[in-house]
């Protein structure tokens, strides 16, 4: 969401990581704080970006932001990085991965996992000890993962077997396309410091209480309390014991992260900079005024600033779209007791997506730095894009046609009204009360200009049918608009937008389990469709790639989102002295540790 974005887990998320999860957004930090002079010549090189406020390992929900992923990846990294355009067999980054490429046993069902030889810093090995107690803290408390989904990891396991220190195989419930179990379920294996962390409380010994079902609870409380104490972040002995090319330096609340070079790595991708500073600015905006002044490393040129993009390079800066492998939409919340069923009528989800001018928004508001989204699979990235191909096109005509067909008053500029309640033909639809009005809020993200200025616009599109939109900006848009209970009268957003910087980023298989299948962990707006599910778990399963190209064909038509503009990640502008950014990765990770200063 990985915007939510969870590897975009987990956003994923999700993250993700999912990946996603889960979106990056640019939050609030105190303005006179965020003044950083440049500092790429004596080793630190500073990145705009919102401040992480997770650094657990495990992600958790309304924690997914991508920021966190980056934040996370670079301190405590996964067990494997990934490339889209990696030449072995399930595209992995070997140089960047904690494991060496899984091995896959003849019946696809047992997946054989070494680990490289590596250190922790304070020089405790690495072991499959390690791996034992990240599976134990997750697997015992799954109530809490915003990974989780009820059947899939780590329910799909039949068993987790400890070889040796090295090694240790996993053994699935069924049998699944390897692409997709090493892509997006083994995505989420994070080595964890046993000796270091197996305990629940900070006076207590570090010991083997993860072996036990309460003992694993007990430990993931103690840690995730401690992930939530944002204040003692830089001080916390239990994020001193580290993994990755990074450590964490200095931390402020809604201010600066520092994190500088791990000086006992044992890495292949060990850093050359000496330091990476995670700095925060109250808005897009705020950031280009630092960006113009060559106060920020490394920064971004908003949409509406693109006319300036001469004067940056001027300024000595690197200019380049960063593309993702990502998605923009706007979920509807069919749990709303009073919107929900409103959504729940196809004609309604189409009528308002023949609403979005995708094409021209993309053209003028993000001035061609956003595509259309057609479907649930992105395109390739760095590919132009346009509506055509997709299943519906901009058309206010065909929205007002279906609104008229169905028992709508249409009031163009003022509010259209339900005038033929029922289930019948050119009636309303189920749940639907006579004089039911076609007005909702829409949870926004602030401190963006191209987003204020695209729901100014969808605002005036869907008026000409008589459907109101009250845009209500907030600095967290996915925290405020989390999967609501069915007919929870306490569930009252209608429509959410996390995508001023795309919403998903998924990992390389791009299958849709965690953000559309029935109870997936980022399915925000809590679209269920049995159909669907079907053709999810078939692109999970099956070897043949036309079935991820079905599944797409099929939600791209059924709209369980209404499908958005997808901005690139960011127009990025990086001091030209800066060598090994370039090029930026497509599922949105950092890895300063390659970077080098000329």
């Amino acid at each position: 969401m990985k915007k939510p974005r969870k590897r975009l887990l987990v956003v994923t998320a999700a993250v993700a990581a999912t990946l996603l999860v889960a979106s990056c957004s640019y939050g609030s930090g105190d303005p006179s704080r965020s003044q950083a002079s440049g500092g790429a010549q004596d080793g630190n090189v500073s990145f705009a970006t919102t401040t992480p406020n997770w650094i657990l390992p495990v992600s958790a929900p309304g924690k997914t932001q991508g920021e966190n992923a980056m934040f996370t990846q670079l301190i405590y990294p996964a067990l494997f990085s990934y490339k889209l355009d990696a030449k072995n067999e399930f595209n992995i980054d070997e140089r960047h991965s904690v494991a060496k490429p899984p091995t896959v046993s003849d019946d696809s069902l047992t997946y054989t996992i070494t680990l490289k030889d590596r250190t922790w810093s304070d020089g405790v090995k690495l072991t499959t000890r390690d791996m034992e107690f990240w599976w134990n803290i997750v697997t015992n408390n799954t109530d809490k993962w915003a990974s989780y989904r009820k059947g899939q990891f780590p329910d799909n396991v039949k068993a987790f077997k400890i070889i040796d220190d090295k090694a240790f195989t996993i053994t699935t419930t069924e049998k699944y396309n390897p692409a997709w179990f090493i892509n997006n379920q083994l995505n989420r294996l994070v080595p964890m410091p046993a000796h270091a962390w197996s305990k629940t409380s900070d006076s207590d010994k570090p010991g083997e209480k993860d072996r036990t079902p309460a003992g694993a609870k007990a430990i993931f409380k103690y840690l995730s309390a401690a992930s939530e104490d944002l204040q003692n972040y830089d001080t916390n002995k239990l994020w001193k014991t580290t993994l990755g090319p990074f450590q964490l330096g200095k931390y402020t609340p809604n201010g600066k992260a520092k994190l500088v070079a791990s000086p006992s790595y044992d890495g292949e991708d060990k850093a050359s900079i000496s330091s990476f500073t995670m700095q925060p600015y109250t808005s897009d905006d705020a950031e280009f005024n630092i960006l113009r002044s060559g106060s920020i490393d490394y920064g971004f040129i908003p949409p509406n600033s693109m006319t300036q993009q001469k004067y940056i390079e001027k300024q000595g800066y690197t200019v380049k779209p960063w593309y993702g492998w990502s998605i923009t939409y706007m979920p509807f919340n069919f749990n709303n007791p009073k919107s929900g069923p409103i959504f729940a009528q196809k004609y309604i989800r189409q009528a308002m997506q023949h609403l979005i001018d995708q094409e021209g928004i993309s053209k003028i508001i993000w001035n061609r730095t956003a595509s259309p989204t057609c479907g649930p699979v992105p395109q390739q990235p760095g590919t132009a894009g346009s509506s055509k191909g997709c299943a519906y096109d901009y058309n206010p005509a065909k929205a007002e046609k279906l609104l008229k067909d169905h028992g709508w008053n249409v009031t163009k500029d003022g509010i259209t009204t339900c005038q033929q309640a029922g289930e019948g033909e050119g009636q309303c639809g189920k749940g639907i009360k006579q004089g039911a009005k076609l007005s909702f809020t829409v949870i926004s993200q602030s401190g963006f200009t191209s987003t204020t200025h695209m729901f100014a616009e969808l605002k005036s599109s869907f008026s000409n049918v008589g459907i109101n939109l009250e845009i209500r900006e907030v600095p967290d848009s996915v925290a405020e608009s989390q999967a609501c209970k069915p007919n929870d009268t306490n569930c009252k957003w209608d429509l959410s937008f996390f995508g001023s910087q795309s919403s998903w980023y998924y990992p390389v298989y791009a299958s849709g389990e965690r953000l559309f299948q029935s109870g997936g962990p980022v399915n925000l707006g809590s679209y269920s469709d049995k159909k669907a599910d079907e053709l999810i778990d078939a692109s999970m399963r099956s070897n043949d790639r036309a079935a991820l190209k079905t599944y797409n064909d099929y939600l791209a038509e059924d709209l369980p989102v209404l499908w958005m503009p997808n901005s690139v990640n960011r127009v990025s502008a990086w001091k030209s002295n800066i060598q090994g950014i370039d090029p930026q990765d497509p599922m949105l990770y950092l890895y300063p540790q390659d970077w080098t200063i000329r």
